[in-house]
């Protein structure tokens, strides 16, 4: 039960010294404090440090006797584990907190970050799914993320077994921002720590709202899922069977005004009862990346339109159906049994980047050429 008290009368700033980021994590991780009530303590009080104050007696007027705020070792412990990590605290009002979750209700008041902090201000999609992913359902997956990223978006996504990881992978050159539903320097499932460290290493971010080493749990997940939709301009959902934590991630979508999109399957896999649950009930229909970019069009030139600043993401160069056998031919033509780097082929090609890796994952789908760990392709006899 949260601690009840007055509306607000404060404006929230953002913390400027190292003793208010202090509080304002000594706040949040204080018993029965979550995120409305942290939102309600800083509008009656202003500082966090004065909430702290009052904090005891608020507890007392609720009926909770014997109420503790959170001791200060516990955060000096956690501010040390996050240096350790190389963790940095973003707190709402900080210029590299991510817009696009200021206009959430319950937009979490601090996030842990590990990596670029940049990407969190640049367009994203999120591309979630089932965490027992079908080939065909991988490769749909990967083949969104690496069209999305080359229009120029950040694939989000939650870190998971199946799409999840498939996705992070495929955008791994271009950006990719995990969400965790622990600690930012858990690295959940462990089979994905290569994965968690190369999203930083690329460029990417990591990030969450719980303390630093909490182990997740299951109970974290749909809070986890409200910020991977409030980043992100759109969800896909590629596969979902009929009860998951995708088609949570994509009703959170709708409640934050965000676009949802979903992959269609065969009417007999459970894999793909959720996806078609959504379009049934109004999601727009994928079936490439292209999709999504004319889908999102039109909202981001109005966003840019009201807020320049922002970044707008390019649709990949068009082409024609001739120029599109054209390419394809060319493509297969430089290609055999064994696998070559993709860097290679872009050079014997002669051809830029965002033209080439559309072209190869439209092969891909039409089972004309094969990806391999590496960044490896070869042409399927």
């Amino acid at each position: 039960m949260a601690l009840e008290h007055n509306s607000s009368t404060h404006p929230l700033l953002p913390p400027t010294t190292e003793d208010q980021r202090f509080d304002w994590l000594r706040l949040l991780r204080s018993r029965r404090v979550g995120i409305s009530t942290f939102y309600r303590l800083m509008g009656e009080h202003g500082l966090a440090a004065t909430a702290l104050e009052h904090l005891p007696e608020i507890a007392q007027a609720a009926g909770v006797e014997g109420y503790e705020i959170c001791p200060e070792p516990v955060i000096h412990n956690e501010l040390k584990a996050a240096k350790a990590a190389g963790a940095v605290l973003i707190c709402r009002g900080d210029s590299n907190y991510p817009k696009a979750l200021l206009d959430l209700e319950d937009a979490p008041p601090l996030l842990w970050a590990i990596g670029d902090t940049g990407i969190l201000n640049r367009p994203q999609i999120a591309l979630v799914g089932a965490r027992n992913a079908s080939s065909l359902g991988g490769r749909m997956a990967r083949a969104l993320s690496a069209g999305l990223a080359e229009a120029g978006f950040v694939i989000t996504s939650g870190m998971a077994r199946g799409v999840d990881t498939v996705a992070h992978l495929a955008a791994l050159e271009t950006g990719t921002v995990a969400v965790l539903g622990g600690g930012v320097d858990i690295l959940y499932p462990t089979e994905n720590t290569k994965l968690g460290e190369d999203i930083v290493a690329k460029g990417g971010a990591r990030i969450s709202e719980q303390a630093m080493g909490l182990q997740p749990q299951a109970r974290h997940f749909p809070a986890r899922n409200r910020i991977i939709s409030g980043l992100s301009q759109a969800v896909v959902v590629v596969e979902a069977a009929a009860r998951s934590g995708s088609l949570i991630t994509a009703r959170t979508a709708l409640d934050q005004g965000r676009e949802v999109m979903a992959v269609p399957g065969h009417p007999f896999d459970a894999r793909a009862s959720g996806c078609n649950m959504l379009l049934r009930d109004g999601a727009r229909l994928v079936r490439n990346a292209d999709d999504v970019v004319e889908a999102l069009a039109p909202m981001a030139e109005e966003a840019h339109a009201t807020s320049p600043e922002l970044p707008l993401a390019a649709p990949p160069p068009p082409r024609s159906l001739a120029e599109t056998a054209k390419l394809h031919q060319s493509i297969l033509d430089r290609l055999g049994p064994s696998p070559i780097g993709e860097d290679q082929l872009i050079r014997d090609l002669g051809a830029s980047s965002k033209i080439v890796s559309p072209a190869l994952t439209e092969l891909e789908l039409d089972g004309r050429i094969n990806r391999q760990s590496g960044g490896l392709i070869s042409r399927v006899s």
